[in-house]
């Protein structure tokens, strides 16, 4: 079985999109991404034409690997799984600065929570703080991940 660079999860988790999915291939480490609108090449099994491009045919070939041996691939998680808000949130609620934990808590309450914590992060000055608290978070879910799904990893 492959092993899989840490980084390259936490890549994967952090480019999570409801626009297309990613698998890693547990034989042979590769990693492909397949845009949503090629889902329907594995659920009707469809051939590529000649119109078809290239870097399409290619990832045809893969969606059929994965008919044939699921059992050899894994989806990496979606956006839901990774949960932006949940991380976020547990930012503010570490902040030492009683003041600034309200203010930050505040802020992501409601419609435009996600637009106002980013404003506020640069606005107080804890933008790297929260970059590195995220980045822990998304490790952290990597190796969960990778546990969960009895993968290798470096």
């Amino acid at each position: 079985m492959a092993k899989i660079k840490l980084e390259e999860v936490i890549d994967q988790l952090e480019f999570a999109s409801d626009h297309h999915y990613s698998f890693f291939n547990r034989k042979t480490g590769e990693i492909y991404v397949i845009p949503e609108d090629m889902e329907i090449y594995y659920e009707y099994d469809l051939e590529a034409d000649d119109y078809t491009p290239e870097w399409q045919k290619e990832l045809i070939l893969v969606i059929k690997d994965m008919k044939q041996n699921p059992d050899d691939y894994v989806q990496f998680p979606d956006r839901f799984y990774i949960n932006e808000y949940s991380i976020m949130k547990r930012f503010c609620l570490s902040l030492k600065d009683e003041k600034l934990r309200k203010i930050m808590y505040r802020s992501i309450k409601g419609k435009g929570a996600f637009r106002r914590f980013k404003k506020n992060i640069y606005q107080y000055g804890i933008a790297d703080d929260w970059y590195k608290f995220k980045d822990e978070a998304l490790k952290e879910l990597a190796i969960q991940w990778c546990k969960e799904n009895d993968i290798e990893y470096y």
